[in-house]
């Protein structure tokens, strides 16, 4: 696969093992507009590509993700209904093509995973951590609710373990996360490599498309992620984006200035 892509560097070796890393390391893998539509377009090409068996999921730099970006998510609050609605479309639809891959997607997670990037760690089929990670859905800090991620967040955590963290912004560790169910397993940076190769190994040696039509079936019988949920989820946001919390909390962060709540 040729990388085309300006925010994603995307990789594929011999045995069909597609790893593609969030590749705007300055902005700490803060998913812009551009990028969004990017992992959208990604999905769609090994989707349709059978060829390829497993998908690492990884960040440059020294955050796997840090949410959504600021900037993107500041004009949505100067936007229109429409607007709105579009670009939290755009963010829902990203989501659920990562989530619906056939083949099976391993997150590689390392340096912390904050609002969004948690949602894409909750895509992933298996998430591996470097000791020392960060998680934490900060979307409360910002006047924001964690909206189009929370299907996935749910399917990962269930409700109980959702409660503890989904409201407070609280940054918790690696350990805790794999607790949650966020994580399936963490280990010292050196060797997240080798345990990522561990992971996938097996997926070279079965069918492949056994391997997608089990996927689809776990997800059938999970929890319901359908057009429904999906546009309940993307009005919640819009909603959100309405609020003068949301307007305040944003414009703080960015004047680097404490909102009221803190």
């Amino acid at each position: 696969m040729m990388n085309t892509f300006e925010t994603l560097a995307v990789t594929r070796d011999d045995a069909g093992v597609v790893s593609v890393a969030l590749a705007r390391p300055e902005k700490r893998n803060a998913m812009s507009g551009k990028m969004i539509a990017e992992l959208t377009q990604f999905a769609a090409t090994v989707s349709a590509d059978s060829s390829m068996r497993a998908v690492i999921l990884s960040g440059q730099g020294d955050v796997f993700c840090a949410g959504a970006d600021l900037g993107w998510m500041q004009q949505q609050i100067e936007a229109d209904r429409d607007q709105r609605m579009r670009e939290a479309r755009k963010l829902a639809d990203m989501l659920f093509a990562l989530n619906t891959l056939p083949q099976p997607v391993i997150g590689r997670v390392h340096g912390g995973a904050f609002g969004g990037g948690v949602g894409l760690c909750s895509v992933c089929d298996v998430v591996i951590a470097a000791q020392g990670t960060k998680f934490a859905f900060t979307e409360t800090r910002l006047g924001l609710i964690p909206a189009t991620i929370s299907p996935y967040v749910l399917a990962k955590m269930g409700e109980r373990n959702a409660r503890h963290v989904f409201m407070s912004s609280r940054v918790f560790p690696a350990d805790q996360a794999m607790t949650l169910g966020l994580v399936s397993d963490v280990v010292e940076p050196d060797q997240l490599d080798q345990r990522i190769g561990d992971e996938i190994k097996p997926y070279l040696s079965v069918a492949p498309g056994a391997v997608a039509a089990s996927k689809a079936l776990a997800r059938s019988l999970g929890p319901r992620i359908d057009a429904a949920v999906i546009d309940d989820t993307i009005t919640r946001l819009a909603d959100t984006w309405e609020t003068e919390e949301a307007a305040h909390g944003i414009a703080s962060f960015l004047g680097k200035t404490k909102p009221r709540w803190a």
